[in-house]
């Protein structure tokens, strides 16, 4: 009997190892999850910049990998809307401020206070979040400012000594600066109806860079000689030539392009384009400089901003590891890592880029910032593409000569008030 209850003993213990062995072996082989994070900013950070970035997070999260999904911004904004329409949005989603509104009305992107209320994650250290109907819906991961791009080469054989400041000094700039012999223009507008961003980045700019508005009381105020005064400056630049041809069906990148071929003088642009011009013709020189205002305006600047965003699929079946991917990202020291790599102001207000020490070029940048204010009243705004496609339908008639500023507001004001 006790032998009997020795081998009993011996096999229970065996049997015990080889259930722990097991177990072990179980949690070693845990399943690897892969998660799509589509965005346009990797091809706008040095090569391998980003990547490296994800690989530290697999780094530390061994049973997550990522799997980007790059483009540029209006390839991406139409694969957005693609994967929204289908319910196949990649699990992790870059953002432009003005797609929140839409997305989160059809469903697209999840709140994201339930993971904020999980732990472990501070709230306050976020700079600025994005809600609708008292949800959470977008971090801005990087913001990204918009001034003026000047190419110095262009203004040195120009004999241009200044940079503009008023928007007499622009458009007398633009004179000196077109030749249409070289293929050399004073301005670049993209106003592509595909992609309207070009509506806040390289229209309106002009007018919230003279401390006016668009809205009042959040609702539609177009009809004004704020707004009348914008078109008219924008008309004057189109119907003398100054304008590079072929900006009805330009799009940003385009713009960028025509920038670092040394075809145009200046351009509005983000801060985010500074390494991409460099690499793409690392001859050019060129400066940056704030939005000129209006003849007379003396008053604080605004200055257009766009951000990385960032916001999870309400569809994705892995919204655990997004989550994950999204508070590295907003995490103090990532943060500091990608908006120093971008040059960009930071997401996660404990985040200190080092670019305004660095590099000149983005100390030009700070300097405008600091003494100006971000202004984009499209973030948040009810189809605020839409809004910005509408506009730009009836400033391509005005430049057209088909219809004069005044008729062109008050259209646009008619069909905003109904989105509204």
């Amino acid at each position: 009997m006790k032998k009997g209850f020795m081998v009993f003993l011996l096999c229970s213990v065996v049997a015990t190892l080889l259930m722990a062995k097991g177990e072990s072996e179980q949690v070693g082989k845990e399943k690897t999850v892969t998660i799509e994070f589509i965005q346009w900013w990797e091809p706008e950070l040095p090569q391998g910049a980003f990547r490296a970035l994800m690989d530290e997070f697999e780094a530390k999260n061994p049973n997550i990998k990522v799997k980007l999904v790059s483009g540029p911004y209006s390839n991406t904004r139409d694969q957005i809307v693609t994967g929204a329409a289908t319910e196949t949005l990649s699990d992790v989603v870059g953002l432009d401020g003005a797609w929140v509104n839409d997305l989160a009305k059809q469903g697209a992107i999840a709140p994201l206070d339930s993971f904020m209320n999980q732990g472990g994650f501070n709230p306050k250290e976020i700079a600025a979040i994005i809600k609708l109907d008292g949800k959470s819906y977008m971090f801005p991961v990087a913001t990204f400012v918009y001034p003026i791009f000047v190419n110095l080469n262009m203004f040195d054989d120009a004999g241009i000594k200044k940079m503009p400041s008023s928007r007499s000094d622009f458009v007398a700039a633009a004179r000196k600066l077109t030749n249409t012999s070289k293929n050399q223009y004073g301005w670049v507008l993209p106003l592509s109806l595909q992609s309207p961003n070009g509506i806040q980045n390289d229209v309106l700019s002009w007018l919230w860079a003279s401390g006016k508005t668009m809205l009042k009381n959040g609702k539609p105020n177009l009809v004004t000689q704020d707004v009348i005064g914008t078109i008219d400056f924008i008309q004057t630049l189109y119907s003398e030539g100054l304008i590079s041809p072929g900006s009805f069906t330009k799009q940003e990148q385009d713009k960028v392009e025509e920038f670092a071929n040394g075809r145009i003088g200046m351009m509005v642009d983000t801060l985010a384009h500074i390494n991409m011009i460099r690499e793409r013709n690392p001859k050019l020189r060129f400066a940056i400089t704030a939005i000129p205002a209006e003849d007379g305006y003396t008053g604080t600047r605004g200055l257009p901003y766009a951000a990385w965003g960032i916001g999870i699929s309400k569809n994705s079946k892995h919204k655990e590891e997004a989550w994950k991917l999204v508070s590295f990202l907003m995490s103090a020291e990532i943060n500091t890592k990608l908006v120093s790599i971008a040059n960009a102001f930071p997401g996660n207000v404990k985040a200190t880029p080092d670019f305004v020490k660095s590099d000149e070029l983005f100390k030009q940048g700070f300097d405008i910032f600091q003494k100006g204010y971000i202004a984009n009243e499209f973030v948040g705004l009810p189809v605020a593409e839409e809004l910005m496609r509408q506009f730009d339908t009836e400033l391509q008639l005005v430049l057209d000569k088909k219809q004069t500023s005044r008729q062109a507001v008050e259209k646009i004001q008619a069909k905003w008030a109904k989105e509204f």
